[in-house]
């Protein structure tokens, strides 16, 4: 699943606004805390633990299917 990191006022500005996928336990599901944290991978292979009320699906567009 891909997502748009929407970032906050303390979120580095490299981060803000920039695409990532979401980092997959060994059964297939994404990891997520109890708080509401999820890890990504950004498309710069960075991992990091965001807050996930802040990231956005991407929804395929409809020339692609």
């Amino acid at each position: 699943m891909t997502y748009t990191y929407l970032g906050d006022r303390f979120t580095d500005v490299s981060l803000k606004k920039k695409s990532c996928m979401a980092v997959r336990n060994a059964r297939g599901k994404c990891i997520r805390g109890k708080n509401g944290n999820m890890l990504v991978r950004f498309e710069n292979g960075v991992v990091v633990n965001v807050v996930a009320r802040l990231l956005r699906k991407n929804t395929p567009s409809k020339k692609a299917l």
